[in-house]
């Protein structure tokens, strides 16, 4: 494929590792400049997470997005047109309560400029996966450690730690993938349980804290550049600290407005000679 081809649900679908594919590569992004940014650096795939919730609007988890919020989200990311795969998640109760409920806010978010949806869980997400693409708009899986469930789990804990979970795990990743899922996100399980699930179903993983089996891996914009506060999970990879060097350069700022030294002459618009003459300001600088 072309470097400057739009990405599409069929590519992603043809993904896997085991049939010669590079990894996908998947990262979140909220608004314009994230989407930019991801693009840029040649991401594959983006992931307007419904993490927006305690990454950007200062949430303690995911279960405050609404379908709005996640619409809002989604816009302001499709609007940078990025030859990335736009995928948006589907938010707490927007696919919990019924079929027909599910359709209708899936496709809120693909007019928002989603082109595909992802949502949690497994067996019993089997009915609405098919609902929804019937309706002719893909969907991606989120299989192990779900953050909707956070309360049902008791925490963000890694799951499919023993045999009989490891087992209900995989017969729920092909479950989804008999549903009709074009992908699916394995989060927070051993990577032994990740390179299995890998190796059985056909269609890609994507792992975050799954190991380095999975067919691509996904992280939070926020957590990849150093923008979070606080330590990340065990699966984050700093690769800048951006919210150190953003603080400093935000600093700078401040001292530079309270000491005058900002703006400076480069930074100021300059009138004309005749303009000052006839104004009584022959000293372009003059405050007063």
């Amino acid at each position: 494929m072309s470097e400057t081809a739009k990405i599409t649900v069929p590519w992603v679908r043809d993904h896997k590792r085991k049939r010669g594919s590079d990894p996908i590569v998947m990262v979140t992004a909220y608004d314009t400049p994230g989407s930019r940014i991801a693009d840029r650096a040649g991401v594959d795939v983006v992931l307007v997470g419904d993490s927006v919730a305690n990454t950007v609007l200062g949430y303690e988890d995911t279960l405050s997005v609404t379908i709005s919020d996640m619409a809002h989200h989604v816009a302001a990311v499709a609007r940078a047109r990025p030859r990335c795969l736009v995928v948006a998640d589907m938010p707490w109760l927007s696919y919990h309560v019924g079929v027909e409920d599910a359709v209708r806010n899936a496709a809120s978010l693909i007019r928002a400029g989603a082109e595909a949806v992802k949502l949690e869980g497994g067996v019993s997400r089997v009915r609405v996966v098919e609902a929804i693409v019937d309706a002719e708009i893909p969907v991606m899986g989120h299989l192990g450690l779900t953050p909707q469930s956070v309360h049902a789990m008791g925490g963000y804990r890694v799951q499919a730690k023993n045999t009989t979970a490891a087992e209900e795990l995989l017969g729920s990743a092909r479950a989804l993938e008999a549903a009709g899922c074009f992908a699916v996100v394995l989060e927070g399980v051993p990577d032994v349980v990740g390179s299995e699930v890998t190796r059985a179903v056909e269609i890609p993983t994507i792992g975050i804290g799954a190991g380095p089996s999975c067919d691509g891996q996904v992280l939070v914009f926020h957590d990849v550049l150093g923008l979070s506060d606080g330590p990340g999970p065990k699966f984050v990879r700093r690769y800048e600290d951006l919210g150190d060097r953003a603080t400093k350069a935000m600093a700078q700022y401040a001292r530079d407005v309270r000491s005058g030294e900002f703006p400076g002459d480069e930074e100021s618009y300059h009138a004309s000679d005749e303009l000052r003459r006839a104004l009584g300001r022959d000293d372009p600088g003059l405050l007063t």
